[in-house]
């Protein structure tokens, strides 16, 4: 039989089979010969051990089409980045760390603010400009409205998707609008392992069923949500590359190499300053340059010969 892992928690997987059921499974053994570890979002084969019971082994995994390290989950096709509009005002010095941490993993992104009902044009029009101008899409929404949500199932449908963002911004209201039984499966899930009810700790994967008519094709991996991330394998001299509204600019630059901070004669300020490239990003840019630049090298102990 074969299924998806919905969620692993100690060494047990809990996979949902096309029929809608959830069987509890260990990992065989060859697994960790192969140094291959289940994921959240792999489709697998099982063997039942006990139907009445819903347990089973998982006894291989099949190929990957994608594979994410940071949430580690499989077979993602986009995420999505959850933010609000207002109340709390939206954080893009994260937002930017989020779509540099997507963009080195080559995922696609939707950003998507909520509470959009409380919101000026004038803010709306802010964030349109400085995103889409850098190639990312962008909805707004109202959960508590049910504004704009058709618009995001379209992009949703036939897709897995990764659903990220910090606490507060309404990220769980609109799993429960997208799938309505969350709130059931969590919980049959958490007196299955006994722990209390808590979505912050573990990604975990749902069926989208109003979305995939009479296939088993869209799903939405719920994630821890973050206050802060940490960027890795970026350095002051890659860090421009994860802006690309910059390229087009870069030619006009007098200095090859230019960090478009302290030189003169940089095209990238120019862009800034005739208002071709966004404030909001720019000014993101070179707070992480700044933090970049000042942080320590990381020295390896040299093993003793």
């Amino acid at each position: 039989m074969q299924g998806k892992i919905l969620k692993g928690i100690a060494g047990f997987y809990y996979i949902e089979t096309s029929d809608e059921k959830i069987y509890e499974c260990k990992a065989k053994g060859i697994f960790r010969k192969d140094n291959i570890k289940p994921m959240v979002g792999d489709d697998v084969e099982i063997d039942i051990i006990d139907e009445e019971k819903r347990i089973g082994n998982i006894i291989r995994i099949l190929p990957r089409r994608a594979q994410l390290l940071r949430p580690p989950v499989a077979n993602v096709d986009q995420a999505v980045i959850l933010f609000a509009i207002v109340k709390p005002d939206p954080n893009y010095n994260l937002l930017d760390r989020f779509l540099i941490m997507m963009r080195q993993q080559n995922l696609p992104v939707i950003i998507c603010f909520n509470k959009q009902d409380i919101a000026s044009e004038e803010e709306k029009h802010k964030l349109t400009e400085s995103y889409e101008n850098c190639g990312y899409k962008v909805l707004f929404i109202s959960v508590k409205e049910d504004k704009g949500l058709d618009d995001l199932k379209a992009l949703l449908k036939g897709k897995t998707t990764t659903l990220a963002g910090p606490s507060g911004v309404g990220k769980s209201s609109l799993l429960n609008k997208l799938v309505p039984d969350a709130d059931m499966q969590i919980g049959e899930l958490s007196r299955k392992i006994e722990r209390g009810k808590n979505t912050t700790r573990h990604s975990e994967l749902f069926f989208v069923k109003e979305l995939s008519d009479e296939s088993f094709d869209t799903f939405i991996i719920d994630t821890p949500g973050f206050t802060s991330l940490e960027l890795r394998d970026v350095s002051v001299d890659t860090l421009m590359q994860y802006y690309p509204e910059f390229e087009a600019y870069e030619p006009e630059c007098r200095f090859g190499g230019c960090s478009h901070i302290a030189e003169p004669d940089c095209g990238v300020k120019n862009a800034l300053e005739k208002g071709l490239i966004s404030k909001v990003r720019y000014d993101n840019y070179k707070l992480l340059y700044e933090e970049l630049k000042n942080m320590r090298p990381v020295y390896t102990k040299k093993p003793k010969r």
